[in-house]
Order: structure tokens, then C-alpha cells, then sequence
């Protein structure tokens, strides 16, 4: 597959440097292998040692806690780069050792699952690592080339396949269902699997399944639990899991001043369209769909969070929503200011909700629709 521009590229590379750590994150199949084979063909394979932490011997060696066995490891290399390096016990502790006691040495791990790679690494290497987060394709990475043309014209094929980089180059609609068919099968659920505890996917799947059809909508815990059986607290770990493993996104509820504002609540995301449609199976084009308004809503907060993350545009997100039903689907706060904004998927004027300016005088309130949504989420 041809390269791909990819706006995490540049930070990851000038996060290369001796004594420190580069962790990429994200996503399976969202495009960190790639990214590392680039980096390995720009800076010279006699310089680089390229590694998985799938592989049984490199687990051994990079888990042994010696500093001559991972001398040893490390030969004459310059750069360390570990794929998939959240398989690995012990990986920051050994990380901390390399840098601390190896000079010269500048490593880069990464990791699908933040679950595991960041409790094994973020505490050992405070002030030695540089995180860069890589999502499915960003829409600038995506009109990059054609002048948001392909966006545009294309922009209900990204709410129906979603954005992977394999879907976004794929020629026709039968290879990308199969390609997230394939991806929910064999690559979604394989980091959370992998923690003990954790029945099988089919409970998994069954409660994607019930996330699907609540985007946008508050999401009851007890209703999740009482509907698969399972406990309350069963039902908060899988879903901190799958957060975790970057298959949902949490948003809060918004709360300052009035009592009948909802706040204890949550809404939940999914990182990728292609993959909620893939959990219900339906990849119906969007003119007969009866849940567009959700995919709109699903695709635009994605993308703007995609937007702040390699923009270092950086704001709070939640929803508003209050008792008697009144809502705003994303309000950021950032700077001391809020700025509220309703996903429509229709253009049509809608007015705000009279309690939100009653009670935030100095916010805002735009709506956001196939009309605008171009400089909202590039």
C-alpha cells in the first residue's frame, strides 16, 4: 500500500533522540507498523534494530531486567524500535534501564493497547518518554492530496466504511466490508481477550452491539448489565477495557450551575464509523439508513478529536443535557470558555436551548451540518 502522509509522522520523528522514549499509540491496523517501517527506511537500517514484542526470543531479552543482556540485545543500533511492545512484561522498567544505562541510545515502542502499555511504561519513564497518538485517518490527511474533493463528494461513504487506511485505499465497497468484517474477527477484541477475567467475545460483541444503537444518547450502566446478564461492575470494566483498547470514547455531561442539569451520565463514540457498522452488520448506503444522524454525530466528534490531538488544539469535551430533555451534543471548554455545538446531518437553522444561555451568558452555540463541517474538523 502506497505511504500514506500522515501528521503523526513528523512529532514521532522528532521524537527520536538519545535518552529518550517515543510511545506511539493507537488503534490496530490504524497505521503504526507503517509509520515505524518509514522511520526505519529514513534513518538507515545499519543504525536501527526493528523488533515485535510478539516474538518470543525479543520478550525474553527485553524483559530480563539485565542491563547486559539488553546491551547485548541492542549490539551497535541507535535506534530501538519495539512493535507491539505492550506483549512485553516488564517494558517500561526495561525501557527506563536502556536509556538510563545504554548512551547514545534513543528507543521508540509501540502499542495498540494503551491498557497495557501505558501502566507498564508511563510510571518508569516520567520525564524520559514523548507520547504521539495515531487514529484511522484524520480528513486532512485524507483531502492532503485532492484538494477536499474526494471528501466531499465521498463524505457518506466515510460515515458508512469509516476511515482505516486500508478501507480509505480500498477500490470498492465489497473489500472494505470484508476488510472490517476481518478486523472485528480477528483484531478487535485480541488485546482485551488477552486480560484475565475477561469472558469471550461474545459478551464483548453483545455489548458493542447495544453502544451502537445508543451513540449520541446517554448510555445507563445498569441497563448494559441488566440486558447481558452480567454485573454492574462487570459491564464498567469491559467498557473502561475497550476504551482503553481504543475501540469506544467516553464524553461526560456537562455541569456548572443548574441542579437539573444531567452530569452523572455518559455518552460513548466509537473511534471508527466503518467499525460500528461492522458490530451491527449493516453497511446499507446512508440514503435508506435510518440512523444517519447518529453516524454524523459519531464521524464529526471523532474528527475534531482527531483534529485537536495533532493540532495541540487542546479543550475538555462533553455533552450538556438537562431533565426536562433540552441538549447540546459537544461543548468544549477550553481557555475559560465554552462553545457549544449541535451535529446535525440535515443544514437547517435550529436555535439554542434558552436554558443554556441562561445560564452561560458569555458562551456560544453553532450548529454544525454538511454546510460547515469542513473547518470544523480541519
Amino acid at each position: 500500500m502506497e505511504f500514506i502522509k500522515r501528521f503523526a509522522y513528523e512529532k514521532l520523528k522528532a521524537s527520536v533522540k538519545p535518552g529518550k522514549v517515543a510511545l506511539l499509540y493507537g488503534p490496530r491496523r490504524a497505521g503504526k507498523t507503517t509509520l515505524l517501517e518509514k522511520l526505519v527506511e529514513e534513518q538507515g537500517k545499519k543504525e536501527v534494530l526493528f523488533v515485535s514484542g510478539e516474538d518470543v526470543l525479543v520478550q525474553k531479552s527485553l524483559s530480563s531486567q539485565s542491563i547486559k543482556t539488553l546491551r547485548d540485545f541492542i549490539g551497535e543500533s541507535k535506534v530501538l524500535i519495539v512493535d507491539e511492545a505492550h506483549t512485553i512484561p516488564q517494558i517500561g522498567l526495561n525501557l527506563k534501564l536502556i536509556v538510563d544505562n545504554i548512551k547514545g541510545v534513543a528507543v521508540v515502542a509501540s502499542g495498540s493497547a494503551s491498557l497495557a502499555l501505558a501502566q507498564d511504561i508511563s510510571e518508569p519513564l516520567v520525564g524520559r518518554k514523548t507520547e504521539i497518538m495515531l487514529y484511522p485517518l484524520w480528513a486532512k490527511e485524507i483531502t492532503a492530496e485532492t484538494k477536499n474533493y474526494d471528501l466531499l463528494s465521498n463524505i457518506d461513504d466515510f460515515l458508512v466504511y469509516g476511515s482505516y487506511p486500508e478501507v480509505v485505499t480500498s477500490k470498492n465497497r465489497d473489500s472494505k466490508q470484508q476488510y472490517l468484517m476481518s478486523l472485528l474477527g480477528g483484531y478487535l477484541f485480541k488485546d482485551i481477550l488477552a486480560f484475565e477475567g475477561v469472558r469471550g467475545s461474545d459478551t464483548l460483541l453483545k455489548l458493542l452491539n447495544l453502544l451502537a444503537f445508543q451513540i449520541g444518547g446517554q448510555v445507563s450502566v445498569a441497563e448494559l448489565a441488566s440486558s447481558l446478564g452480567i454485573s454492574h461492575g462487570l459491564v464498567s470494566r469491559y467498557l473502561d477495557l475497550f476504551e482503553k483498547a481504543f475501540v469506544i470514547k467516553r464524553v461526560g455531561g456537562f455541569s456548572r450551575n443548574l441542579r437539573k442539569e444531567i452530569a452523572k451520565t455518559s455518552r460513548w463514540y466509537f473511534y471508527d464509523n466503518g467499525v460500528r457498522n461492522a458490530v451491527i452488520q449493516n453497511f446499507s448506503p446512508v440514503d435508506v439508513r435510518g440512523d444517519v444522524g447518529p453516524l454524523w454525530e459519531n464521524y464529526i466528534f471523532m474528527e475534531r478529536l482527531k483534529k485537536a490531538q495533532y493540532t495541540g488544539n487542546f479543550a475538555n469535551r462533553y455533552f450538556w443535557r438537562t431533565y426536562d430533555k433540552k441538549e447540546i451534543d459537544l461543548v468544549e471548554e477550553k481557555e475559560g470558555k465554552l462553545f457549544g455545538f449541535e451535529i446535525k446531518y440535515s443544514p437547517k437553522k435550529i436555535n439554542p436551548p434558552s436554558d443554556w444561555f441562561e445560564a452561560y451568558p458569555n458562551a456560544s452555540f453553532e450548529v454544525i451540518s454538511r454546510d460547515n463541517f469542513l473547518s470544523f474538523i480541519i
